[in-house]
């Protein structure tokens, strides 16, 4: 049994004894914290806080408990039910709500749920808020409402279409070349959410053949649902037939969207954001924003515009700071994340896919070919396991010194920016651990300065 508490939300498998999992009592406590904290900090005058969830199988569970845990904390809850994330964030702000729970384990196995925390803007809490629910959790630092001031349930299950309006509303998006363009769509949506919203949005968009794959919202997710290129053998084997001309898949709450193009073969997940960027750039002049891990084509195709390229420390909440901070036209994460400002500053699948099936029939080839027009980079993910005694900091700290004469960015570890190449090395703050993430123009040279590195960080953990 795991329970995970970071700022970003409360995640843990369900199941064991209370404080061991994300369980009822603990799904309570966190609420109630919630609940607090926006009491404390919403300037909206609005009695309400949304409640989506994705279509994992402690989902109604889960829901039941948190919204009956509002209520007892005085909250009016509009329950949305079987939402995307996106969804449930855009839904924050057109009801006016105060706040929003999404009950999703993102890309986790089934196992697993958890509580993704909103603001009145329908966007993650900060640092400082998610630090303070935590701290309101464990004191106990809560008070639920007298009889009289028990707040209200109200279901309304609109908000898919009003999602797709939103979508569709867009100036970018271009419906009449999409319809023109006469593609064949096939999709994996793994068994969640994704499989109710993304039939009903291609078809709004003009698709008029659409091939399903695992688009049936029961939760029983029939692969990994993480969508990478070791879990998605069945939609590249469907993709290789050669009756589609472009695949997407989804994580179970669609905030993250991976493409697979015409022949069966990955187009990359890191790929997705630089594609929607460089239509979006094509039409904006602006500037863009990534995480320090994503790739460095989204910098190379903002500066063939003429535009500036900014790096966040990893995490949504980090990316959309910065976006603001800069004024970005488009962002996001190397996962396959687009956070498109014009829409909401949320990772939204939706918006990926609307924008991409626009850029595709504006550029009239086939995914490969358009794939290709892009600066090919390769990424290595690994990982030096260290022991609970090792001073990582430290450890990070004599890295920096010894390639002082590289470029380096520490505002979330530390990343070394070579000439051709990057490695990006991060702690965990659950585990002694050091992640190492790097990219070079071949999978070989981005391979080896990974090992470079993890032997360097090896020689001086000893």
């Amino acid at each position: 049994m795991t329970l995970i508490k970071s700022i970003s939300g409360i995640r843990g498998t369900i199941g064991g004894h209370a404080g061991e999992g994300l369980n009822p009592l603990d799904i309570v406590k966190f609420t109630s914290a919630y609940a607090t904290l926006i009491r404390q900090t919403c300037t909206v005058k609005s009695n309400k806080i949304v409640v989506g969830r994705d279509a994992r199988l402690s989902g109604e569970m889960v829901k039941h408990v948190v919204v009956g845990t509002l209520m007892g904390m005085g909250w009016d809850v509009v329950d949305i039910d079987l939402a995307t994330t996106p969804t449930t964030e855009l839904a924050v702000t057109m009801e006016g709500a105060s706040g929003g729970i999404i009950l999703t384990a993102s890309h986790n196995p089934k196992q697993w749920n958890a509580l993704k925390l909103l603001n009145e803007k329908g966007e993650f809490l900060n640092q400082e808020e998610g630090n303070e629910v935590l701290r309101i959790a464990e004191a106990e630092d809560f008070e639920y409402a007298e009889i009289d001031r028990l707040g209200t349930y109200r279901q309304d299950l609109t908000y898919n279409q009003k999602h797709i309006d939103s979508v569709l509303a867009l100036d970018l998006v271009d419906v009449e070349a999409i319809r023109k363009a006469d593609f064949y769509v096939a999709i994996d949506c793994v068994n969640s959410v994704g499989g109710i919203i993304l039939p009903q949005l291609l078809e709004a968009l003009g698709v008029k053949h659409i091939e399903k794959l695992y688009c049936e919202p029961t939760g029983n997710f029939q692969h990994n649902p993480e969508p990478l290129e070791k879990n998605l053998s069945d939609i590249m084997g469907l993709m290789a037939q050669g009756r589609n001309d472009v695949a997407f898949v989804v994580d179970p709450d669609v905030d993250r969207l991976a493409i697979i193009c015409e022949d069966g073969r990955m187009y990359g997940e890191e790929y997705t954001l630089v594609s929607v960027a460089d239509y979006v750039l094509k039409h904006t002049p602006g500037s863009t924003v990534s995480n320090l891990s994503s790739t460095r084509a989204l910098r190379d195709v903002t500066r063939q515009y003429g535009q500036q390229y900014d790096a966040s420390a990893v995490g949504e909440v980090n990316v959309t700071t910065k976006m603001k901070e800069t004024g970005a036209v488009i962002g996001g994460e190397g996962n396959g994340g687009v956070i498109y400002p014009a829409s909401h500053y949320g990772r939204d699948a939706l918006v990926g896919i609307a924008l991409f099936l626009s850029h595709l029939a504006h550029e009239g080839k086939k995914v490969s070919e358009l794939r290709a027009t892009y600066p090919a980079y390769f990424m290595a993910k690994n990982r030096v396991d260290l022991t609970p005694e090792t001073d990582v900091d430290a450890i990070l700290a004599k890295v920096k010194e010894l390639y002082k004469h590289e470029e380096i960015n520490d505002i979330d570890g530390v990343k070394i920016d070579f000439a051709e190449k990057w490695v990006h090395l991060r702690k965990s703050n659950t585990e002694p651990i050091i992640r190492v993430y790097s990219e070079a123009h071949t999978q070989e040279e981005a391979d080896a300065i990974g090992q470079e590195i993890m032997k360097v960080i090896e020689d001086l953990a000893q």
